[in-house]
């Protein structure tokens, strides 16, 4: 059944079954397609309460990106979208009942497991991934809760879920799309807030490749900071005895796709042409891995105590801040309830929300290893964190576009500006300036304005303007950003207001300090932010800030 955006109402097309799971702001259940019979799982999204929230608009984005992306993918090793319905204050998300369980659960019930089993795995991991980015999606929250396994079928296939965090790009595009994903299984580019894209998925690979041979993973630390500095530098190794068994193609293929480079890291259609992927007949070990086996159940048992203990949290925190701001109760917005056994329940962990529990054989199933960030369905991080850590990238890119005025980087300039840059500033003499003409005088001229701006004597009327571009020969000058406040405008424009301090040593010697207040706007366009604006105070000179 191809996905599809339906007109009719659910009622008509589907009967709905027992409950699965339950998050936040939805419920997944079995349902029944009335004309053939076929089950699937219904994600039911109460739109009501979405609109209720103060960052809703934020929320419905967020839902028609997930549909969008999940609408385009159809490949037996992806949990597939077969039908979409708005229907009265609910949208009913109607994916594959997959009831197979996660991955790593089935893996640790096994009699058998090999290095073999493992490349089998990753190759269907791999094949997803490719597919994936072969239509322009990038899903940046791969790990072992969102691989499943179709049924509990010997050598069931392994299927990729949840697109909550998937972005769309242009081709190899690489870009800051914000800070997501879950802790162990971020890259360097996105922990060092620098344009990402497609390459993250493989670094996630590579982490859950490593888990899969050895029970554990590769960069680890009970303080986030730590961890984080252990991922920037990529520092893991291969412990004896357990490494000493894996086969050297595999360490190869690890060590590609862990690369901190993610220019030189290697890409899906790449590793599913490696030797330990497409030859493991050849390659792989086929030994029983029984202390992989211990580990993996140790790992398990780890994930799901974590997500015990962030349910609890969330649970708590929720209650407090809603019930003391609007004396709401627990249920109403959402609490991590349990719910009947049945089919789909691990599907519907994914699908439901990461704050949710499912009841199966009397366990309670948790969701996350840890907190993933951004998906503000789950309730893992709040409205908060995400504002600053956009905040924070906007400030980011002020001083990177301050360090190419002061360096005298056209070519970095222009890739932070748009070419129809607008500007008011004291040198326009109360005029607009409109595009780039204007700031390339001053870095084509870099030698001969920094004779004069160099000389505090020389600025006339003595404005606090600080010194426009220097050439990469000119005397060191430090600029600082003070005070910056940003204002966020929706989700693709900013504005940015501050204290520019310039410091530098005059031809005589002698330290100088200038500053003046600018304001910048920033507008992402295809995913890039560019500069559209600014405006600078001061009295006219013969210095410049672009």
């Amino acid at each position: 059944m191809a996905a599809q955006t339906s007109t009719a109402k659910f009622s008509d097309i589907y009967e709905l079954k027992e409950e699965l799971g339950k998050g936040a702001f939805s419920i997944v259940r079995r349902c029944v397609q009335k004309a053939t019979g076929l089950e699937f799982a219904a994600k039911i999204i109460n739109t009501k309460k979405l609109s209720a929230r103060a960052s809703n608009n934020n929320d419905h984005q967020k839902l028609e990106r997930e549909a969008r992306i999940c609408r385009l993918l159809k490949h037996p090793n992806i949990v597939r979208l077969h039908d979409s319905i708005q229907d009265e204050g609910f949208h009913y998300l109607v994916f594959d009942l997959v009831t197979g369980g996660e991955l790593f659960e089935d893996i640790v019930a096994r009699e058998f497991y090999s290095e073999a089993d493992a490349s089998h795995c990753m190759q269907q991991i791999l094949e997803s991934v490719n597919y994936c980015h072969q239509h322009g999606i990038v899903h940046r929250d791969l790990k072992p809760e969102n691989l499943l396994l179709a049924s509990k079928a010997k050598g069931a296939a392994v299927k990729l879920a949840d697109f909550g965090l998937a972005i769309e790009v242009q081709g190899e595009q690489q870009a800051w799309f914000g800070f997501a994903g879950t802790p162990g299984y971020l890259s360097p580019e996105v922990l060092r807030k620098d344009p990402y894209g497609k390459p993250v998925d493989i670094w996630a690979c590579g982490v859950v490749l490593y888990i899969l041979l050895v029970g554990y993973p590769p960069f680890w630390d009970e303080d986030q900071h730590r961890l984080y500095a252990q991922i920037k530098a990529g520092a893991y190794d291969y412990p004896s005895p357990e490494w000493d068994t894996v086969t050297p193609e595999a360490k190869n293929l690890i060590n590609s796709m862990l690369t901190v480079n993610p220019a030189k890291r290697i890409n899906a259609s790449e590793a599913l042409k490696h030797p330990w992927i497409c030859q493991r007949e050849r390659v792989a070990s086929v030994v029983h891995r029984q202390e992989t086996v211990d580990c993996l159940k140790k790992f398990n048992a780890r994930r799901k105590l974590k997500g015990a203990i962030l349910t609890t949290m969330l649970a708590t925190r929720n209650f407090s801040r809603f019930s003391n701001s609007n004396g709401s109760s627990l249920n109403k917005i959402g609490s991590p309830a349990t719910s009947p056994a049945g089919n789909g329940s691990a599907m519907a962990t994914v699908l439901a929300g990461r704050s949710l529990n499912v009841k199966k054989n009397d366990a309670i199933k948790e969701s996350t290893e840890s907190n993933t960030i951004e998906d503000e369905d789950s309730k893992v991080v709040s409205v908060k964190c995400d504002l600053e850590s956009r905040k924070q990238e906007i400030i980011k890119l002020t001083e990177q576009l301050l360090q190419a005025i002061t360096s005298g980087d056209y070519g970095e300039y222009t890739k932070l500006v748009d070419p129809h840059l607008t500007s008011f500033e004291p040198e326009a003499l109360g005029n607009l300036i409109v595009g780039l003409d204007f700031h390339k005088f001053y870095f084509d001229h870099a030698n001969a304005v920094e004779t004069i701006s160099l000389d505090p004597a020389m600025s006339g009327d003595g404005s606090e303007g600080p010194p426009r571009v220097l050439s990469k020969n000119s005397k060191p000058v430090n600029t600082s950003i003070l005070n910056p406040h940003v204002h966020l405008l929706g989700e693709d424009a900013a504005c940015i207001a501050y204290v520019r301090l310039t410091q530098f040593i005059d031809r005589n010697g002698l330290p100088v300090t200038k500053h003046s207040e600018e304001t910048r706007i920033w507008q992402r366009k295809d995913g890039k932010w560019q500069n559209v604006h600014f405006h600078r105070s001061g009295s006219p000179t013969t210095e410049t800030g672009k």
